[in-house]
């Protein structure tokens, strides 16, 4: 059993193609764990480690979050590799929650981009410690300075660097160690020798000043070194160490590293770092909700004496059934044993306990607080927390954005409808962002996710792992009609047919509910003497909301309506509940004209963040999808748009907005309201819905 002290819990997040994968496999091949490195898009096939779902292969992008565990020196270091692409953010999201410590690589050429702003705020929205590392340093262009200034200028942080280049781009030769003031060259055929050798004479002056600042830059959270600093003495390795390793756990300083994790230079060194900078379980502060004693804030303790707490962070099917990803905060848990779930009390057993490396499994018999394990028949949701039973602690749940995009979608052969909702079943189980839900009035089933490559890769992942080929289309705008103008109308409902007929005859008006109204349908009996008999009454009711579930405009529900009826006939003989339901039908068909009807579309909040220098293309394609700009502002040189936009103008506005800004943009979009379409847009959706209704009349 690890000893708490020598664990780190990190993740690896970055920007698309920052070489996070390429990274976690050197770090497999220095630590052992693997003896052959493989390339995310290698020639052999095999492909990374870490990417071991054909999709990652065959796209060279990582989609699902790995976990894997290794030693390095005295470390115990648990890693998840998680996806870059935004549409996988739930991903980093839920890594980041259950982390300590965190990688943020960096491409030496692009620097911070749009990816690593939203990693950084995520990292920030869970107070994760983070190392900077500077990667693709043999790549022409390579400048960690600028990097380094990225980081304070775009994200606001304290950045200082704690090793520096021996060259650059294909001079690219090893790093210089800031700390120890030593040079370290990597040789062999994987860089796995390491060549640690003094300064050279050229860059001694630099590495000099480069030490200077970094003392200074510690200076302020450790008062050792502010005195040394200021008597101008040397300061040693140890307490310099020290000093980083505060500065960077009080989340107000970021140590920057730099490296070619392809070309095997500096990693080794990265490895270190994690050691000596990176927390420990017992140094975060992690808390949870006593729901016995009024939603109490509990800080939790990693120590094994205490009882068991845990977080299931990530659900997978895998081959054995259902397989729960599992932070334990505190205690310890052995396999046979029961634990219970907080959220419905239930208790479960826990047969298999694995530790993950990719998605290879190593079977364990016990793990304590501060590991990230993985159980086996396990069922329970995405964020349950689970206890020994004698405690009922809750954890807050991570942050689930809200779906931008959807896609209504069936499968193309009948005889795939099971396999077709078992995938629909469990990818929303795994996955918290990806929503299924079905459309009642246009009897579609739609699929709500991040993006258009989120709901790719599910339609892709159907058709492999289901053997269900599925059709996509567009999904309708869910619109809707309604009146604008108090309307009379009378009514008599007249049939002869030999022997009884039909007869009913209402009388009343139709006029808009107030815009304030909850309601959609109001219905007001005002019929006094007799003049309808009151078992007739209901009839009317029915008859007048069958006819407004679908409008004369474009056939869509009628909304915000409130009808009257006050004066009426009847027949002895020939009155019935049918009659004077298809009167109330009859009639709203003949006056609905007369009240002015007029269309109504969703309209959703719409929140576009792009850098400032895009600020005129995000304003202009949201005015040209009729959008309504609100108000702007900027943020840490970032520009954020709020805005009311029609639904119906959305559709492709992620590729839009990402085309436009370089893949930098982002939105968040939520349902506000209804409104009337404009004019021009309420004749097209008429004359598309007379189209439709005389293809289908043919």
């Amino acid at each position: 059993m690890a000893v708490l002290e020598k664990v780190r819990n990190i993740g690896i997040s970055a920007h698309i193609d920052s070489g996070k994968t390429t990274l976690t496999e050197r770090i497999l091949f220095y630590t052992k764990k693997i003896h052959k490195i493989e390339e995310v898009r290698g020639k052999s096939g095999v492909g990374a480690t870490m990417d071991f779902m054909d999709l990652e292969r065959e796209k060279g992008i990582t989609i699902q979050s790995a976990a894997t565990y290794c030693e390095w020196k005295n470390s115990i270091i648990n890693i998840i590799d998680t996806p870059g692409h935004v549409d996988f953010t739930i991903e980093v999201e839920r890594a980041l929650r259950v982390l300590d410590g965190a990688v943020l690589v960096l491409c030496a050429v692009s620097g911070v981009q749009s990816q690593s702003i939203t990693v950084d705020r995520q990292m920030t929205r869970y107070h994760v410690p983070r190392i900077a590392f500077v990667n693709k340093m043999d790549r022409a262009g390579a400048d960690p300075i600028r990097c380094m200034n990225q980081l304070r200028d775009k994200l606001g942080h304290n950045a200082h660097l704690i090793s520096m280049p021996i060259g650059a781009e294909d001079k690219f030769k090893g790093v210089i160690d800031l700390v120890e003031m030593k040079a370290n060259y990597y040789d062999g055929d994987n860089g796995e020798k390491i060549r640690v050798e003094e300064i050279p004479a050229e860059l001694l002056e630099r590495a000099k000043e480069l030490r200077h600042e970094l003392v200074a830059a510690t200076g302020d959270f450790d008062d050792e070194v502010l005195h040394l600093y200021l008597e101008d003495k040397d300061v040693s390795v140890e307490i310099l160490r020290k000093a980083v390793r505060k500065a960077t756990l009080s989340l107000k300083f970021i140590p920057v590293m730099m490296g070619s994790a392809y070309k095997n230079k500096g990693v080794q060194l990265l490895l270190d770092a994690v050691g000596y900078y990176l927390p420990n379980p017992g140094e975060v502060e992690n808390e949870a909700h006593d729901q016995r004693n009024n939603e109490a804030k509990v800080v939790l303790d990693s120590s094994p004496e205490k009882p068991f707490v845990g977080l299931a962070f990530k659900l997978e099917d895998g081959r054995f059934g259902q397989l729960t990803y599992m932070r334990i905060y505190q205690g310890k848990v052995s396999k046979g044993d029961f634990i219970v779930n907080s959220v419905n009390e239930r208790k479960v057993k826990i047969p298999r306990l694995v530790r993950m490396h990719a998605d290879e499994m190593n079977e364990i018999d016990s793990a304590v607080g501060g590991d990230i394990v993985a159980m086996f028949g396990v069922e329970c949701a995405s964020g349950d927390t689970f206890t020994d039973g004698s405690i009922r602690y809750t954890m807050t749940s991570m942050h689930v954005p809200n779906a931008v995009i959807s896609l209504a979608v069936a499968p193309k052969d009948k005889m795939a409808q099971a396999n077709f909702s078992k995938a629909l079943n469990r990818f929303s189980k795994e996955d918290p962002t990806f929503r299924v839900h079905r459309d009642e009035e246009s009897a579609q089933t739609i699929i709500s996710g991040m993006g258009e490559l989120h709901l790719e890769i599910y339609i892709e992942r159907m058709k492999r792992e289901y053997a269900c080929e599925v059709i996509a289309g567009k999904p309708q705008v869910a619109f809707r009609e309604t009146i604008n103008q108090k309307t009379e109308f009378m009514y008599q409902h007249k049939k002869q047919t030999g022997g009884a007929g039909q007869y009913a005859k209402i009388c009343g008006y139709f006029e808009p509910l107030p815009a304030d109204a909850v309601e959609t349908y109001e219905f007001v009996d005002e019929i006094a003497g007799g003049k309808i008999p009151r078992e007739f009454i209901p009839s009317c009711d029915k008859g007048f909301q069958e006819q407004l579930k679908k409008g004369l405009l474009i056939g869509a529900p009628v909304v915000g309506i409130r009808v009257v009826i006050n004066d009426g006939a009847y027949h002895d003989v020939d009155s019935s509940d049918m009659a004077f339901k298809l009167c109330a039908m009859t009639a709203v068909r003949e006056f609905y004209h007369q009240c002015k009807p007029i269309i109504l579309e969703p309209i959703m909040r719409l929140q576009t963040q792009a850098p400032e220098e895009f600020q005129g293309a995000v304003v202009g394609q949201i005015n040209q999808r009729r959008g309504m700009i609100l108000g702007t502002a900027t943020v840490n040189k970032y520009v954020q748009a709020d805005a009311e936009v029609p639904l119906s103008e959305m559709f492709g506005y992620s590729t839009d907005l990402r085309s436009s800004t370089q893949g930098k943009g982002e939105f968040q979009m939520e349902f506000l309201k209804y409104a009337p379409v404009p004019r021009n847009v309420q004749e097209v959706l008429m004359k598309q819905y007379q189209d439709k209704r005389a293809a289908e009349n043919k």
